[in-house]
């Protein structure tokens, strides 16, 4: 069998703008782990496959909305590694239209097959009886939660600092089911803080990422949500775009686009330290959105 995941080692971009306070902001190209299986997701599923490969299983089973980089990245992996996948997505009503979804088009390509669900019976997902119900469905299954975040996918997000990475004062990652976070929390050094900037709204990461991570050194900045999941306005693409002429990194509106315009915000607003280092974690996500934001 391939081995997707032999190399996990990527670059570092210094942004060469003029901040003020003396700051310097790096980028951490997470995006380039790997064309299809990238960023936080490659780290989330290493793990998680390792595990269903040793146990013996022949098919991963996970969950997902219909534009998810977790279903894309899962069936991308399956693919390459032999291995069945099988989403099951929320909302029955895109059954009858999926294939006009360029992420679940590309995830039957990939081999992925679906099973469309209420947004009422996605709420059950966790439950007993409905994985029970699944597994009779589909057969045997290693389960992978919805975002991939578990103990396996700790592991994996704890792989992102190296050794070198010392050297910077903060640490600064979009955050969405908190696993990515919690694994750099885990990774990171004394001196430093972790910062997340989340893509929700609510409150309720705080208690999802004190599950995993095994420090303190850590903060959420709230504000920088633009109204929710998946929702962003002309001002958060017109960063994006600008971002993109000046460094020539791609960002995505959902999770990278909004952690890199809060922390040019907070900048401005002098929430750094003066001099300080700070390295921001590209995450990937970008499926779709180089011919949309140019």
């Amino acid at each position: 069998m391939k081995n997707l995941f032999l190399n996990d080692v990527v670059p570092t971009t210094k942004i060469d703008l003029p901040f003020q306070h003396g700051i310097e902001l790096f980028v951490r190209r997470e995006d380039l782990l790997h064309p299809e299986v990238s960023g936080n997701k490659f780290r989330k599923l290493k793990y998680n496959v390792e595990a269903a490969v040793g146990q013996g299983y022949k098919q991963l089973l996970t969950f997902g909305g219909a534009y998810s980089n977790h279903i894309a990245a899962t069936a991308a992996a399956g693919r390459i590694l032999g291995i069945q996948t099988i989403g099951v997505i929320r909302g029955e009503e895109i059954a009858a239209c999926y294939l006009d979804n360029p992420t679940l088009k590309k995830a039957t390509e990939d081999g992925m097959r679906f099973k469309f669900v209420t947004r009422t019976e996605y709420r059950t997902k966790d439950s007993a009886v409905f994985l029970r119900q699944l597994e009779e469905e589909f057969g045997h299954f290693y389960l992978v939660p919805e975002g991939g975040t578990n103990e396996e996918a700790i592991k994996g997000t704890e792989e992102i600092l190296q050794e070198g990475d010392a050297t910077y004062d903060y640490v600064c990652c979009a955050v969405g089911t908190g696993g990515t976070i919690a694994g750099i929390i885990n990774s990171s050094f004394a001196h430093q803080i972790i910062m997340g900037f989340p893509v929700l709204k609510g409150d309720f990461l705080q208690e999802e990422i004190k599950k995993y991570a095994a420090k303190e050194n850590w903060m959420l900045q709230t504000d920088y949500h633009f109204g929710g999941y998946a929702k962003y306005n002309a001002d958060l693409l017109d960063f994006i775009r600008e971002f993109k002429q000046k460094t020539g990194i791609l960002l995505d509106p959902i999770y990278t686009g909004k952690l890199l315009f809060g922390i040019f915000d907070l900048i401005k607003q002098g929430q750094f330290k003066n001099n300080s280092k700070i390295l921001a974690i590209h995450t990937g996500g970008l499926q779709g959105w180089n011919e949309k934001i140019k």
